[in-house]
């Protein structure tokens, strides 16, 4: 919670205002419309994140944002490897699914960054 304060909170004001928001995810250098998605995010922030509309979000809101109560980020890196790995889409990875996307299991904390990978042999 803290790094990411430090590192969206441009202004150090111990808050993050909806353009530190933005800013973190999109530069617009020089367009001048800005994509859809920029614009959803935008929303986002003012109904969702800000929860006590004061226009920024304090250090509780962020933590709601980055680290949700009802999201079981296991679960969810758990399926994202097999989306991601399973080529032919039956619901279980091979050992040539794994090896084949190496690079993605290696990289995640699913796997204890690879580690896991070694332990087993199955």
């Amino acid at each position: 919670l803290q790094e990411t304060m430090e590192d969206i909170d441009k202004n150090g004001d111990g808050f993050i205002d909806l353009e530190e928001y933005i800013g973190d995810m999109y530069s617009q250098d020089g367009d001048a419309d800005e994509p859809e998605w920029v614009k959803t995010e935008r929303e986002q922030f003012v109904e969702f994140r800000d929860k006590n509309r004061d226009g920024r979000m304090d250090k509780e809101e962020t933590k709601d944002w980055i680290l949700p109560s009802d999201y079981d980020h296991a679960e969810a890196e758990a399926r994202h490897l097999v989306y991601e790995s399973d080529q032919d889409k039956d619901g279980k990875l091979t050992r040539e699914e794994i090896v084949d996307k190496s690079d993605l299991f290696v990289g995640s904390q699913a796997t204890d960054f690879g580690e896991a990978l070694v332990r087993h042999d199955e």
